[in-house]
């Protein structure tokens, strides 16, 4: 037991963390692994591993994503900055090399192969890209000399021209969305709204012009023609479910479903536990959400303000488009559960996402002396 006499980093860092957001990052991590057992082992053996592959490596991969969690959010809020500005670096330079020396996987060039460990470099460009345009507008914010909303705007066209490339329409869809929501957030004129919504919907045009893959996934989810099997087969497997699930290692539509350990690991849940747990994943992601977004709503610092609300926007759409897809409410987009879907990038990506957001809703020192020391002052203005 950590006692509050104690002055230590750990115990600083003990009392001052929100453990709610705490507590539902380490329930999402176990029902990652718990529904690894469900949803892997027919993948593994229809593709000749040992049926315990992927859940050996889920596991594997939660240990560092945890340690990287813990230690992020002993940052302070400027080493946080500091520590996005240097992996927004070496993210869009990975993004670059994936393009020239990557792995091509279906007509994509979105990995690098390091030390025999594959890595996908556009996972751990989000949350630091959040947390640099956060910077950004919010340094325009206090000082407008400051091209900080162009800057911001630029960063934004670069890394959707690299998401383009690859391509990966998915992330892109996913980084305009934050990118969008924080724009708007940071107060910008109207005119600029307009604009960028303008742009957005052509480029939405573009992707189904120019994009084959996309205008065939957005072709099937409208007329229900063409490959529709794995949608088809989750949704199936929802509604086998039912409220209560046909039991650990019972259900059977998820054997068939090609990625029921990544992308429709929502569906493998309903299968077996039921729509009872999946209401409960549902209001984990929501919790995460909407105390991020209340805290921010309270938060006197611009910076942080921004990159709270970012950090939890990006979180909340990913996981709205990846339960969507599920439940067939949207397009397929390949896009992982945060902290559940199998993926080594992903997995590590979304727990430095959340230790940003651990690190910057901490209750610090300095933020009660400051309130004091402007409590203090108001009151000798008052006395005045």
């Amino acid at each position: 037991m950590v006692s509050r006499v104690d002055r230590g980093p750990a115990a600083n860092w003990w009392w001052t963390i929100d453990r709610y957001f705490l507590a539902a990052c380490l329930v999402l991590m176990g029902l990652g692994i718990l529904l690894s057992f469900a949803a892997s082992p027919a993948v593994a053996e229809r593709i000749g591993l040992d049926s315990f592959h992927f859940v050996e490596r889920q596991i594997v991969f939660m240990l560092p994503a945890l340690f990287v969690m813990i230690a992020v959010s002993f940052l302070a809020p400027r080493e946080i900055r500091r520590f996005a500005l240097i992996l927004l670096i070496f993210s869009v330079l990975a993004m670059v090399a994936a393009l020239f020396f990557g792995i091509e996987v279906k007509g994509a060039r979105r990995w690098i192969s390091l030390m025999g460990i594959s890595i996908q470099p556009s996972e751990f460009m989000k949350p630091a890209f959040v947390v640099i345009c956060a910077w950004l507008f919010a340094e325009h914010e206090r000082r407008p000399d400051i091209p900080g909303n162009l800057f911001a705007m630029l960063l934004f066209a670069l890394v959707s021209a690299l998401l383009v490339a690859q391509p990966d329409l998915g992330q892109t869809m996913l980084t305009a969305a934050t990118w969008g929501a924080m724009f708007f957030m940071a107060g910008v004129p109207w005119f600029w709204i307009v604009i960028l919504g303008a742009g957005a919907v052509v480029g939405g045009f573009s992707a189904y012009t120019f994009f084959p893959h996309v205008a065939g996934r957005i072709d099937r989810f409208m007329t229900g023609e063409g490959d529709t099997f794995q949608v088809d087969a989750g949704r199936e497997a929802i509604i086998r479910g039912g409220w209560f699930g046909q039991g650990p290692g019972e259900g059977t539509i998820k054997r068939i479903i090609p990625d029921s350990h990544t992308d429709f690991i929502f569906s493998v849940a309903a299968e077996e536990y039921g729509i009872i747990l999946c209401l409960l994943i549902m209001l984990i992601f929501a919790f995460i959400v909407v105390r991020g977004l209340s805290i921010a709503l309270k938060e006197r610092d611009e910076f942080t303000r921004l990159a709270v609300s970012g950090i939890v926007i990006l979180f909340g759409f990913q996981s709205i488009i990846n339960m969507a897809v599920n439940l067939h409410l949207m397009p397929a987009k390949g896009m992982t559960l945060p902290f559940i879907s199998y993926g080594g990038s992903s997995l590590i990506a979304v727990a430095i996402s959340m230790g940003i957001l651990l690190a910057l809703t901490r209750r610090r020192p300095e933020g009660r002396m400051s309130a004091t020391l402007d409590f203090a002052a108001g009151r000798r203005l008052h006395a005045r």
